[in-house]
């Protein structure tokens, strides 16, 4: 039997590297066709798992507000044994890792540091109030000083016309008298931005997460001016907004209050604390909520999606979301 010849060798040598390389090649393509693939997969479960998440966060919303719509019809009161003021669940059809869970927390149960101001001034019995809370909860005086100021610096306010006046009288020059309507009229601009959530006070000189958690749980900050709702405010709170009122004998009535013994008006209130000096008039507190903070959050799988959201509930009305945040 003849050999093959060395031309022939070569030839098959060559096959086989050939063979070899498109081998190769398709692997190569295969593997980057798997790995795109494999991409593709992993984007479309991440889009399914935000879909599915942000409808879960709104199916919490949505529920948020109805209960407290629902709560509104059935009792003018805002009390702490209402339904809203239960955990907040809810589970999408169909998708049993997906779901909500949340809690409602009544803002007016804490001292609203928009109260600082009244009629574009600063309100000195506010402040003094603030003043006190903070003391009370272990936040030192200069930090205590510092929110206020900030608070203060982010709304337009009318000038202090005594000292206004005698900066005119200085310079000579009295064109516009600062007793005059005009100069009533003419508020200072805002020299701070906006603050929606007490979460923007992160930045103050002193602030820290643990002292920012703490006045949390008896600061809020709403848009509007408001009364604290005696059935939900914490004994720090209402020692802070009642002048006289000792921390034993809020502790006292709250105790009442919450084994079920809840205020029906505000005449009931001051009758309960039995300070003689104490009237309802000028008292800034009440006994129902319009503002509403939701905290929540959506799971899918591995994935958490957190929503906080502020509610304003106007009477017989749905409530409206004033602002939400978005989280992971």
């Amino acid at each position: 039997m003849k050999s093959s010849s060395p031309q022939a060798q070569k030839q098959r040598g060559m096959a086989i590297i050939s063979a070899l390389l498109i081998a190769a090649v398709v692997a190569v393509i295969a593997a980057g066709m798997l790995t795109r693939q494999s991409v593709f997969t992993r984007s479309l479960e991440a889009e399914q798992s935000r879909v599915q998440g942000a409808a879960a966060l709104l199916a919490g919303l949505e529920l948020s507000r109805q209960l407290l719509r629902d709560t509104r019809q059935q009792d003018v009161l805002t009390r702490l044994d209402q339904p809203w003021a239960q955990p907040v669940k809810s589970h999408l059809l169909n998708s049993p890792g997906s779901g909500f869970e949340g809690r409602i927390e009544d803002q007016q149960g804490k001292f609203n540091l928009r109260n600082l101001l009244s009629n574009e001034r600063v309100d000195g019995g506010q402040l003094r109030s603030f003043e006190r809370l903070c003391e009370m909860i272990g936040i030192d005086a200069a930090l205590s000083q510092r929110i206020s100021q900030r608070v203060i610096a982010s709304y337009p306010r009318m000038p202090d016309l005594q000292a206004a006046g005698q900066s005119m009288a200085q310079t000579g020059f009295d064109g516009v008298r600062a007793t005059s309507p005009s100069a009533r009229q003419r508020p200072l601009p805002a020299t701070q931005p906006m603050l929606r959530s007490l979460d923007d006070l992160r930045g103050l000189e002193g602030m820290n997460e643990e002292l920012l958690g703490r006045l949390d749980q008896y600061v809020s900050l709403i848009p509007a001016k408001t009364w604290v709702n005696g059935n939900t405010a914490s004994a720090e709170v209402l020692v802070a907004v009642v002048p006289g009122l000792s921390l034993a004998q809020a502790r006292a009535v709250v105790g009442e209050r919450d084994r079920g013994q809840w205020f029906l008006n505000r005449g009931d209130f001051v009758n309960r604390l039995h300070l003689p000096h104490l009237t309802v008039d000028g008292l800034n507190v009440g006994i129902s909520s319009d503002w509403f903070l939701l905290r929540g959050h959506a799971r899918r799988d591995q994935r958490r999606v957190s929503l906080d959201a502020l509610l304003h509930r106007p009477a017989d009305e749905m409530p409206k979301v004033v602002w939400s945040r978005l989280g992971v």
